[in-house]
């Protein structure tokens, strides 16, 4: 099964219409200084074998990072670790920035 992906816009709507979902951050702390999605809890990429117990298991989880690719990997790890109705921000933070909130700075 492969994961699902949310663009900026969709996730935009999302938070709108208030649905239950969990908003990851995998970013390493200095990034998370700099810009972030409000919403956002942080566990970072490497911490997440450590801490997934502090993630839900019934309500989606959306994973981002910089551009997509480190999100997707923790996706593809969180899956084989048993959690489902998981989905990838496509282009990370810096498609939140272009498509939805300029006021986030990007890197």
């Amino acid at each position: 099964m492969s994961i699902q992906t949310l663009n900026a816009v969709q996730l935009q709507q999302w938070q709108q219409q208030n649905q239950d979902f969990v908003l990851l951050d995998i970013r390493e702390d200095n990034e998370v200084q700099y810009a972030a999605i409000p919403g956002s809890i942080h566990i970072p990429m490497n911490m997440i074998p450590l801490r997934q117990n502090e993630l839900p298991d019934d309500k989606p989880i959306v994973l981002y990072c910089h551009l997509g690719m480190r999100s997707m990997q923790v996706a593809l790890y969180l899956q084989e670790a048993g959690f489902e109705n998981l989905y990838n921000l496509n282009g990370g933070i810096n498609a939140w920035s272009h498509e939805v909130d300029a006021s986030v700075p990007t890197y």
